[in-house]
């Protein structure tokens, strides 16, 4: 029955669009739209034609639509790919865009997994500017992910700005009431995937977060069998560390990418020309001027001409020093058992030990001690983890189960 609802739609909009368009086929379907590529028959070029699913074009209305889809007409920015038409065509609401023969950043990963960090960072900083001038006209997106972002020339294209405007001008209570849902769960904010009214920028920038992750690491930052499953650990658990998974990457670029994904909105960049200028101050931070190589944190580099020792130098000084007064503290404190005749030590009475032997005898009197030592520290460290770890479960706890309670309580309001 589905397809034959289906068949029967396309019947309609390519009867309705014919003197404009020819509909060729079907090229994907999203949670709200599906997409033709069809052919501009009064400018001769291909375009894909986006038609919102019958159930969202009932909760809008056609005038809510054209008022709306206006505004998305109106964006003008080389990252973002902007809408030719749109209109009504026998009842089916549609928009149409230019046809991008390039891959999506969702295919481009599905084939490599994990991107050159500066290519990934490159992409970043674009969709960041596309979404920096979106935000300056107070248009939010809600659903920035790999699939909605085209690559063209090396260069990232944001797409969908026209479904972000309609499903800002449905409210998200009528699109969960009519079993819609704007955004996806591995990239949605934790306000977001909440139902919260007030979406602004941040949510927009921690998806963005989200994108740069999986780029870097292979993976969205959050994953899950169902979208309750993601929720509750977007709410209650920090993302992995994008170093534990690539060592590679700059602490810098993980401390930017880390506070983009904050749970807490106000804990993240307000904007994203911040977003975008964090990860270019990370970038260079640690590039030296060219033609000087770079050096270890904390090296200070010292002319040639003063002969000032060299690192190798400054390391075999320390080792030998090192070595001198741990022969001596040995030395000294086997001495100090030798004097006892320590049963313990297996010293016998009558045995004169030479100067070489001091050391070795320190050693054996210093074992016990140092096990003993060893041992409580270790019991100290675990005891501390076991603390800090059911502290951090039961602030976690509460947390989601706050979370939890207000779902509950907005569900029963609607």
């Amino acid at each position: 029955m589905a397809d034959l609802g289906l068949n029967h739609q396309l019947e309609r909009l390519t009867a309705a669009l014919a003197q404009r368009y020819v509909i060729e086929r079907e090229v994907g379907q999203g949670g709200m739209a599906t997409v033709y590529l069809a052919r501009d028959l009064k400018h001769r070029r291909p375009v894909a034609v986006k038609v919102l699913h019958p159930e969202l074009a009932a909760v809008i209305g056609r005038d809510r639509f054209l008022q709306e889809i206006e505004v998305a007409a109106r964006l003008r920015h080389p990252h973002i790919l902007p809408l030719h038409d749109s209109g009504d065509a026998d009842g089916i609401l549609y928009y149409v865009m230019p046809y991008v023969a390039g891959e999506s950043l969702r295919d481009k990963l599905a084939r490599e997994k994990q991107l050159d960090l500066d290519e990934a960072l490159h992409y970043t900083a674009e969709i960041a500017d596309a979404l920096a001038y979106a935000h300056a006209q107070g248009v939010i997106h809600r659903d920035i992910k790999p699939a909605n972002v085209m690559l063209e020339s090396r260069h990232a294209v944001v797409t969908d700005f026209g479904v972000a405007l309609v499903a800002h001008a449905v409210g998200t209570g009528r699109m969960t009431g009519s079993g819609l849902s704007p955004g996806t769960p591995e990239y949605m904010s934790p306000e977001q995937a909440c139902g919260s009214p007030d979406i602004d920028a941040r949510s927009d920038i921690y998806a963005l977060g989200c994108v740069a992750y999986e780029m870097l690491c292979g993976e969205p930052p959050f994953v899950g069998v169902n979208p309750q499953g993601l929720l509750a650990r977007k709410l209650s658990e920090p993302p992995r560390g994008l170093r534990v998974v690539r060592p590679a990457i700059p602490p810098a670029v993980e401390q930017v990418i880390l506070r983009a994904l904050a749970t807490t909105p106000a804990d993240r960049f307000r904007t994203a020309p911040e977003f975008a200028e964090a990860l270019s101050r990370a970038i260079t931070a640690g590039i030296p001027p060219a033609g000087i190589p770079p050096r270890s944190s904390g090296e200070v580099s010292v002319p040639a001409t003063t002969g000032a020792a060299t690192p190798v130098a400054r390391w075999v000084a320390t080792g030998a020093v090192v070595l001198v007064v741990g022969s001596v503290l040995l030395t000294a404190i086997g001495l100090l058992a030798t004097m006892t005749y320590d049963d313990k030590l297996q010293i016998p009475s009558q045995y004169t030990p030479s100067r070489l032997d001091f050391p070795l005898i320190g050693i054996r009197a210093l074992i016990p001690a140092l096990g003993q030592a060893f041992f409580v520290l270790v019991g100290f460290v675990l005891l501390r983890y076991v603390i800090r770890l059911l502290l951090f479960a039961l602030r976690r706890v509460r947390a989601v189960w706050a979370r939890l309670d207000a779902l509950g309580r907005r569900a029963g309001e609607g």
